[in-house]
């Protein structure tokens, strides 16, 4: 199991960066790695890892379900009014049809086995299409008419739709019949009369659930003080979020997927700061997560079966996405203030398939259902196709047809370490404003740029300065420049070529029985510096 890990983490990783230097999305690489490893080729993954995939790729989607839930934003959503609502029905329902359609014609499937293969094709992937909307959220992509938020809400609720029917289809035919309820009163409802209270009873009693955990986590959390870091905020929002998703198992009246991305869209609005600290933490959580999820993916995916279905499958594929869902997302945005470039987004945006597909995929087969065998292809050549091409073309595709927005910090994480510039001189000031720049740095993992405007050339000076800074950001990477100018506007400059966070500089004060001044530098700073100041004042005894 041990050496299946590393396997599994280091060639996920350096797989995913390869993918990502040459243009393609991480999550390419992850999968073609866990094919290379897998029992088909390498054979490198253990059996016991494979039993339990799962189990983690469980464990995967709820991370990546609550960073959805923490990054949702209320006001977007009901800007958008019932799109988000319309897009988590209509384009699945349309497609699952035209797949069911296009199964009778070309594999000769009844209607009813064509409709539990529209529903594996149908479902649409989180860990595909969340990673994507919340980057295009960080990056401001849409954002102003709520387009990521929509997809995201949309995504989710389609997925609880079609797991519902699929498990009703699989029981169906299961069994070469339907089960009735009876109620009082003599009547009757057969399975597919009771789907639409079974929607509405999951989603009403998923987003209950997820209300009522965001509460427990507000009052364990912030008013009873149980944490005392926030890596123990994020182990027990964890563990309040994976026993959501498994509980669903015992007791499956509610969507456990639905409730955990419900928790954290709560917890915004009960606890934001405590929401940003879980934020970050299910950031470093999503890092591991990923690969695992990508790598085990790849490597379940059964190459041999797809010869037969390739060419017809793909045909099917297509019909589904372009026929069905294009029909749905017309019908989602029809009134909506959405212009034709941002409805064309939905092709790439929210086409993505392959965690629902994996879960599921092989289900019928197991069950004996007649056609199995050719769900379980198809489901595989829809991981194959939509995730990486939905993946890559997210990335592409947005800045062509979204408009670019403000972004909003209190709902999506920040990208990236901060970089510090402390601007120092040959006064005493240089001490404390290295010191205030290293405290900076170590507080929230950034980088420091030391800046040394030189029109003397005392070398001794440079020799001194490069010494203090290597005393005093010995556990901090930081680059020492020296260069000669005018200083007020040679910091600007190199703040701004830099991209620096924060600037960080001196100021002398005035001793009893002088003028009140201010130093000209940090002065001229101050004024011309669009980038935010740090004055460190000099201590007067």
């Amino acid at each position: 199991m041990l050496n299946s890990a590393l396997w599994i983490l280091f060639m996920g990783f350096f797989a995913g960066q390869l993918a990502r230097r040459w243009g393609a999305p991480p999550l390419i690489g992850m999968i073609l790695i866990g094919i290379a490893i897998g029992p088909q080729f390498a054979d490198l993954i253990g059996p016991e890892v494979l039993g339990a995939a799962d189990d983690l790729r469980l464990v995967a989607v709820m991370i990546i379900l609550m960073k959805a839930g923490l990054g949702l934003d209320r006001e977007k959503l009901a800007q958008q009014g019932t799109v988000a609502l319309r897009l988590g029905f209509l384009p699945a329902l349309a497609e699952v049809v035209v797949v069911a359609i296009a199964a009778m014609l070309f594999f000769n499937f009844d209607f009813m086995t064509g409709l539990l293969l529209g529903c594996v094709v149908g479902a649409e992937s989180p860990a595909v299409i969340v990673p994507g909307m919340l980057r295009l959220k960080s990056l401001g992509w849409g954002v102003t008419k709520g387009i990521p938020d929509a997809i995201l809400t949309g995504s989710a609720l389609s997925d609880v739709l079609l797991l519902l029917v699929f498990a009703l289809l699989l029981n169906f035919l299961g069994q070469d019949g339907a089960e009735t309820l009876m109620l009082p009163g003599g009547l009757t409802l057969s399975p597919l009369q009771l789907l639409p209270f079974q929607v509405v009873l999951e989603v009403a009693l998923g987003l209950a659930a997820g209300f009522l955990a965001a509460q427990l986590l507000v009052l364990l959390l912030v008013k009873q003080n149980w944490t005392r870091t926030v890596v123990q905020d994020v182990i027990i929002a964890a563990s309040v979020a994976l026993f959501l998703v498994t509980f669903a198992r015992v007791f499956p009246y509610y969507s456990g997927y639905l409730a955990v991305m419900a928790m954290g869209f709560f917890l915004i609005e009960f606890d934001a700061p405590l929401a940003r600290f879980l934020r970050g933490g299910f950031d470093v959580l999503w890092t591991v997560a990923e690969i695992v999820l990508f790598v085990l993916l790849g490597a379940s995916i059964q190459l041999q079966i797809l010869g037969n279905v390739l060419l017809p499958g793909l045909l099917l594929l297509a019909m589904g996405l372009i026929v069905g869902r294009g029909l749905g997302w017309y019908l989602s945005t029809l009134g909506s203030n959405w212009t034709w470039k941002e409805k064309l987004f939905l092709l790439p945006g929210n086409m993505a398939k392959a965690t629902m597909q994996a879960a599921i995929g092989a289900l019928p087969l197991a069950a004996g259902i007649e056609g199995g065998e050719i769900i379980l292809a198809i489901a595989a050549l829809s991981i194959l196709t939509t995730a990486p091409i939905g993946a890559w073309a997210t990335q592409v595709f947005a800045p062509r047809l979204l408009e670019k927005g403000e972004v909003d910090p209190t709902k999506v994480a920040i990208a990236g370490r901060p970089i510090f510039l402390a601007a120092v001189d040959a006064s005493p000031l240089a001490t404390p404003v290295l010191l205030k720049a290293a405290d900076l740095a170590r507080r929230s993992s950034g980088e420091v740029v030391v800046l040394y405007v030189d029109n003397v050339g005392d070398q001794s000076t440079v020799v001194e300065l490069r010494q203090k800074a290597q005393k005093f950001l010995a556990d901090i990477r930081f680059e020492f420049l020296t260069l000669p100018g005018i200083v007020p506007e040679e910091i600007v400059r190199i703040a701004q070529s830099r991209q620096v966070t924060d600037v960080v500089i001196g100021k002398r004060r005035h001793r009893p029985g002088q003028a009140v001044w201010m130093d000209s530098v940090s002065q001229a700073v101050l004024e011309i510096s669009p980038i935010p100041v740090i004055v460190v004042a000099e201590q007067v005894d």
